[in-house]
This record gives C-alpha cells, structure tokens and sequence, in this order.
C-alpha cells in the first residue's frame, strides 16, 4: 500500500473513536426509526449484504447468551454415543476450547482446511464426526465477548440469526455463488457445477441480471485494488490492504469479464474506490447514501484484511463493519429505510455443532415431499472431488440482521441459507430467480421473520468503538497462531440470561407405531415453512437419515426392528430449534404410545397416551423445565388419556416419560410451540 493510502486509512480509523467509546454513527444506526408507512416489508428501499469470511456461528457465538451455542441442552450424539461437543481424532479427544492468548481478537489464527473434499469428511454422511481428522484440533477453537466485543454488541443491539447455514460444504467462492446466483451451477449450465475456487470463467444468468431485467437498482462496492480485470486478478491483489480480495464473485462470470463500459455489468461491478491512489474505502457508499441514491440492492466487498479471513484478525473486520455502518447512516433518512445484513461465506473449517439439513439422495437415505433436484453432485469437469454427496447445507454461520426493524437484542431461529438473501430480495421487490432449488425453498426461509416491520425501535445500545482494531502502520504481519488445546477439556459455558426471540413459522409432529416388526415413523409438518428432520439411533451404524417435509404435508417411513422381546431400540429426531422426538425401549414393551401435539391458539402442549395393550400401564412424566414436578397417569388395557395445556416455560416444553411395564421404556418430546408472538431464547440453555 502507498504512503498516501496508509494516510488515508489512518484518517478513516481516527474517525471511530478508540476504546469503548460509543461510535456516533452506530448510535445512528439503532436510534434512528424506521421510516414506516405500511408495516410491512414493502417500508424497506434498500437491502445491503456485507458477507464476510470463513467464521462458524459456535467459533464466534457459542458463548452468546441466549443462541443455540455452547448451552443447547439437547445437542446430537455421536456415533461412540458421546455428545457431539467430544470431537476425536488420532486417539485424542477435544472439545471446544478458547485459546490461551491475551488478544485473540486481534490474533492471526491459523486457516483451516475448508475445501469439498475436508468438509464433506467432517460431515461424513451426517454423523459430524470426523472434524478432527479433516480440519486439525484448531477446528474446536473459540472466541469469547472479551475477544471480539463489537460483534457481541451488534448480536446484543440488533437480531443474531442461531439457524444460518452456509451453503456448500466448501470454500468461498461456490458459497458465494449461491449469494449472487442462488446456485454453484448445479445443473451443469455455464460451465458449473463449480465445487472450488477454480475462477475459470462461468456463464449461468446472476441474480445481479436478473434484478437489472426488471428495473431494479443494484451496485457492487469495492475497493478496485490494482485493478478489476484478469491481469489483476479481478481484485485480488498481493497487497492484502486494498482491492477485494477476490470476493466479488460476479468477476468470475464471462458476462462481467467481457463487458465493457456502459454496460450495467461493468459500469455496476466492475468499479469501486482507488485506495491505492488515496481514496477511501467507504467514500462512494457513503456518498451515495448522503445523495440519496443508495441503490435499491448492494453487495459490499471487503479488502482481504478486514475479511476475517484467517489467519487475519477477527477485529480487522470489526473497524471495517463500524466504518460501512457510519456510511450507511450517514444519511439518516436512507438508514430509516435500509436493512444491512452481515454474514460469513463459509466456516473455514471451524466447528460448529448443529447438524445442517440436507436432502435424502434416495429411499435409502430417507425420504422428501419437495424434490431434491440439483441437489447432490454425481459428475462434473473437474476429477478429485467427492461425489454421490450433497452440495450443502453447510455449516451455521453467523447472520446479523442490522436494520431499524431489528433493533433490541433477539435472536431469530428459523432455518436459513445464502439463498434466502435472495429470498429476502425476491419477497420484497417481486422478482424470482429460478437457480433457487424447490428444496432450498422448502428448507431456508426467507429471512423476513428476524424483523418486526411494524417500525419498533428499543433506543440507543452501549457499543464499544474500534479505533484500537487498526492495523499497524508498517502493516506487520505476525506469523500465524496454532492453539493448543488444554490437556483436559469441558463443554464451555454460555453467558447467563435469556434473548427476545422473534415468532417463527414451525408447528411439527413425529409419531411412531410398531407393527410387523417394524418401527413406522409420521413426520408431520403442521406449520407454514418446510422443515428438515435429522433422525439417529444408537442402535444402528448405517445412520443418520435425512427427511424433509413441505408446510402442511407429511411423510412415513418404516425400520425394521430385532426380534427379541429383550432386544433394545433406540431413535432420536432432531428438528429446528432445538425440537427434539426420543423413544427408546424393549421390543417386548412396544405397544403403549404417547403423542405430542402444540396448540398454536394457546402456547401450550396437548399430550396423549395410549395403552393398546392387555395389561395396565402406568405411565410417568417430567419436564426439565419444572424438574420437582411429576405426573402419573395410568391406562387400563385399550384406554387413551389426553392431557391437553400441557404447562410450559413460556412456550418451551421437554417432556420425558416413562413407563412401567418396560424399564427402559422412554418418550421424549422437547421444542417451543410458536404462537405467532415474539417469545424468548430456550431458558434451558442459560443452565445447561
């Protein structure tokens, strides 16, 4: 970088004030109130995406109070039988840990292998067993609010998404294809399916020229670096302070690459700010939000510096994110209709707990209502890859959802991916862009469910500044950090306290019944979103099975069972939300049933049991959210008892019944019912 342009940076970071002082500008951004004339999604103008880099959501926000972090008191096992926070690998046994370094925020901890071949490994046909193996015990590491404050005081003054997924279970830029186009070239059109960052030259139609069919605004911001052409690698330079770092991925297709001045697709891609020359990062974003002419859609490209890209410093990032929030208020009547939403592409090898959704390949692996279509890749140009395995989703990264109409603290639950950026584009300006998959749209939902359009705003947050986060002015780059994992480790705890949590579209139902020797299971989807099961059994290796069910249908599947009386079987049905079905038992005892219904009208839970066998049956249930409570109720033979209003916490219920005819006879139900009010964060992780 020249001496100009260090100057200049300088001068940017100088603007933020230093320490824990309150950025005005962020102030701004969760003061300012939604400029609201409808109610509705139609009051919002502008939607930008700042997506960042290869950062998991429990690598960032395990530690979060109130997300489905560090505390999910219903995590999946393992196939060992071990909860899944105890990764192992060459004999070792790890779990999460927080590195022993002073100034993890603004350490450079190492990359990761995040490519197809590694991460469909961790993923290992969905047992998430193999992180280790594929990606070294870093993978375990952790960030904490002390190391990455500003993050944490965005979760806490805006909406943190717990149920984002990257796309792929791969790098960067497949990932940001599904952003840009809402696929990886899946179906083979334009030279995809693309699986790695080969950047070679791709022809399928953007989501950008679609928006540009229809008359809606939209730009790129960037920093052009030495240039935004194939001699300069479309941005990525060998100078990681200026330029884009590769990240407008928009470069890699043949339709921006030949396109030439006057061309939407250069005049709105292929420019951006000359750092290199003196000019700032943020000076034309800011300038068009100052003119009012904030396009209607804007992708944001950081240089690789301030990506979080490891091995650079997390709070790199940090003062670039403040500097792009002081852009967009800088004109508060822009603000008042806008909605930022930041992001990460990838996890970059990091672990993460939750098992993403993806599709059954066949009746082998499971079943679907919706087509699974472009979904697995069998073949392509490209040798090496792993195929017969799905394209994602991958990892949860972190989502924030920055806006007027997000303001207080929540956290939104639902399933999301890269696609529902676009869902969110499409819902609020009337486009469509058919890339998007029938099963990603069943899955991932649009995103409109972490705001409150009605224009409730909460005031002024305490946000810490992060004029301390710049880098050197020599630009001195330490060498890459390697944690080591504690000899001895333990499941982190999360911060204590619950979050406003925003009202979500599921209403689910997993039902079983033992016939002909076999075990039948009913996924029923009572809600409006489409919703993926992931089922395990302890008794079996050939697991897991994927199931996905559209609003309001359902589906049925059948295992066959051993044949002793004294033989066990076990299930488990993992859903979002922490939504969990467990039934275990002898195959002597099978008969007596027990069934969970929610009750959207009245936030509570109807419980039925059901004793179709010849003898009586006393059944006796707790729940882990009033744990000296329990409930007995006994059935002659034939009889059914249902109990409706089942009392929950606030919504919140895990139900754990057994039974006396079979020892080891157990039926768990466990999730939130969803009344279509805001509600709060599951009080059970706050004690796990």
């Amino acid at each position: 970088m020249s001496s100009v342009s260090r100057r200049r940076f300088m001068q940017l970071a100088a603007a933020t004030a230093a320490g824990t002082a309150l950025p005005a500008s962020i102030a701004r951004a969760a003061s300012v109130p939604a400029a609201v004339r409808t109610g509705t999604l139609a009051d919002v103008e502008h939607i930008v995406v700042l997506m960042q880099e290869n950062r998991s959501f429990d690598h960032y926000f395990g530690t979060l109070g109130g997300v489905r972090g560090f505390g999910d008191p219903r995590p999946v096992s393992l196939p060992s039988g071990k909860s899944v926070w105890y990764q192992s690998g060459s004999g070792t046994e790890t779990l999460p840990f927080r590195p022993d370094e002073d100034n993890l925020g603004l350490t450079f901890i190492e990359d990761l292998n995040h490519d197809w071949n590694g991460t469909h490994q961790a993923w290992n046909h969905g047992r998430w067993d193999q992180w280790i193996p594929a990606k070294s015990r870093t993978t375990m590491a952790y960030l904490t609010r002390k190391d990455i404050p500003f993050h944490y005081a965005l979760a806490d003054a805006f909406t943190i998404c717990d149920g984002y997924h990257c796309s792929m279970h791969s790098s960067t830029d497949p990932n940001r294809y599904y952003m840009y186009t809402g696929y990886s070239g899946n179906d083979g059109a334009g030279n995809g399916p693309v699986l790695g960052n080969e950047e070679s030259g791709y022809g399928w139609k953007t989501f950008p020229e679609i928006l540009e069919n229809a008359g809606i605004s939209w730009k790129l911001y960037q920093d052009v670096g030495e240039g935004l052409d194939g001699a300069h690698k479309w941005g990525w330079t060998d100078d990681p302070y200026i330029g884009n770092y590769g990240d407008n991925s928009l470069l890699y297709f043949n339709q921006y690459r030949n396109a030439q001045p006057g061309n939407p697709l250069y005049d709105k891609a292929r420019t951006g700010t000359n750092a290199k020359a003196g000019e700032g990062f943020f000076d034309q974003l800011a300038a068009d939000v100052r003119a009012g002419r904030l396009p209607q859609v804007s992708w944001i490209a950081a240089p690789e510096a301030y990506s979080e890209h490891p091995a650079w410093p997390a709070n790199y990032g940090a003062w670039y994110v403040s500097e792009v929030l002081d852009a967009l208020t800088a004109n508060p009547d822009v603000w008042s209709k806008t909605v930022l939403l930041i992001t990460y592409d990838e996890n970059d090898g990091f672990f993460d707990h939750i098992v993403p959704p993806y599709p059954p390949r066949d009746a082998g692996w499971g079943l679907s209502t919706v087509s699974v279509a472009g979904e697995f890749y069998e073949s392509g140009a490209s040798s090496g890859y792993q195929k017969g395995v799905p394209y994602g989703l991958g990892p949860r990264v972190p989502l924030l959802a920055i806006s007027p109409w997000s303001t207080g603290g929540w956290v939104c639950s639902q399933t999301f991916d890269h696609t529902s950026l676009i869902q969110f584009v499409e819902k609020r300006f009337g486009v469509y862009n058919p890339n998007v998959s029938p099963w990603r749209r069943a899955v991932c939902g649009d995103l409109t469910t972490a705001f409150d359009f009605t224009g409730a705003n909460s005031g002024v947050p305490s946000l810490p500044g992060t004029g301390d986060y710049q880098p050197p002015a020599d630009h001195s780059r330490p060498p890459d950090y390697h944690p080591v994992p504690p000899s001895a480790g333990q499941v982190p705890k999360q911060e204590p306290g619950s979050r406003k949590a925003r009202p979500l579209p599921y209403n689910l139902a997993a039902d079983t019944e033992a016939k002909s020797g076999r075990m039948y299971f009913t996924f029923t989807n009572l809600g409006d979103a489409g919703a993926a099961f992931h089922v395990t059994s302890r008794m079996r290796s050939d697991g897991p099975w994927p199931y996905t069910v559209e609003g309001h249908k359902s589906v049925t599947d059948s295992w066959h069972l051993p044949s002793g009386a004294s033989d066990w079987y076990q299930y488990s049905v993992f859903g979002p939300n922490g939504w969990l079905r467990e039934q275990a038992g002898t195959i002597g005892g099978l008969g007596p049933e027990v069934t969970a219904r929610h009750d959207p009208a009245t936030g509570y839970v109807t419980v039925t049991f059901k004793n179709p066998s010849n003898r009586k049956v006393t059944f006796t249930a707790t729940d882990a959210y009033a744990p000296s409570d329990h409930w007995t109720y006994t059935l002659d033979p034939g009889a059914s008892r249902e109990v409706p209003k089942w009392g929950v916490a606030n919504g919140w219920y895990d139900i754990n019944v057994t039974a006396d005819h079979d020892k080891s006879y157990v039926r768990r139900f466990a999730g939130h019912v969803e009344t279509g009010k805001a509600s709060t964060s599951d009080p059970a992780i706050a004690t796990a």
